[in-house]
């Protein structure tokens, strides 16, 4: 497994400097920053992710989007000064493939979306995307709205489990966690990383900072158990 990933927490999701804050004192490793969405609003401009982004350090700062076009992601990710990039949308492998061509020293992480049935389906794309990507992230999709991520909805584990131990790539896992539900799911899904968002926001839509250090203790704590197990 990749050092970066190993134990790897992300929080999708900054909106100021409180909120960089909130993040940097509670030990998170990697920051996501949303990018033209699909199904949501940015909450910050792109001019605001980049100095979010060089805010954040030293945790990684991570530009999420729906963007699938090489060249559009090699753009914005060059507007907010940063070298990773979670690939949210409904990207080929061989979009992913010219990303990895043009800009070999990006991490990429590309989210495979989790829907109602079995795992086929999302474990044969996995294995067609892995050979072009640094990792995964697992996410739930909900029907009532279409959003892929950012819905506070936990999915079937089974299938996010089958990922982590079938595809030889690291795996985050998102979807609904919070920090009385993130031991768990390291223990059944045995992810490399977890990541959460609506899970440790206030009713405002900010970075709680007690939600955010109750839950990065909670995943450190089961990220030991789990390394420390037979």
């Amino acid at each position: 497994m990749s050092d970066a990933f190993s134990g790897l927490i992300q929080v999708a999701g900054v909106v100021d400097a409180e909120d960089v804050r909130t993040l940097t004192e509670a030990g998170v490793d990697w920051v996501g920053i949303p990018l033209r969405l699909g199904y949501h609003q940015p909450d910050v401009s792109e001019s605001e992710a980049a100095v979010l982004a060089q805010a954040v350090r030293p945790a990684r700062p991570v530009v999420i989007t729906y963007c699938c076009e090489p060249q559009e992601v090699i753009e914005l990710c060059a507007k907010v000064g940063v070298r990773t990039v979670q690939l949210h949308g409904d990207v080929s492998p061989g979009q992913v493939r010219e990303l990895r061509r043009l800009k070999p020293d990006f991490t990429v992480v590309c989210s495979l979306i989790v829907r109602e049935g079995g795992a086929d389906a999302l474990l044969a794309r996995a294995h067609a995307l892995a050979p072009f990507v640094d990792g995964f992230l697992t996410d739930t999709f909900d029907p009532a709205t279409g959003a892929s991520g950012a819905t506070g909805r936990v999915h079937n584990w089974s299938v996010s489990a089958a990922i982590a131990r079938q595809v030889p790539r690291p795996l985050i896992l998102a979807g609904g966690l919070r920090a009385d539900t993130v031991a768990e799911a390291i223990r059944v899904v045995r992810p490399a990383g977890v990541d959460v968002h609506t899970g440790i926001e206030d009713l405002g839509g900010r970075n709680d900072p007690d939600l955010t250090a109750r839950f990065v203790a909670a995943a450190r704590h089961a990220f030991q158990m789990v390394d420390d197990s037979p």
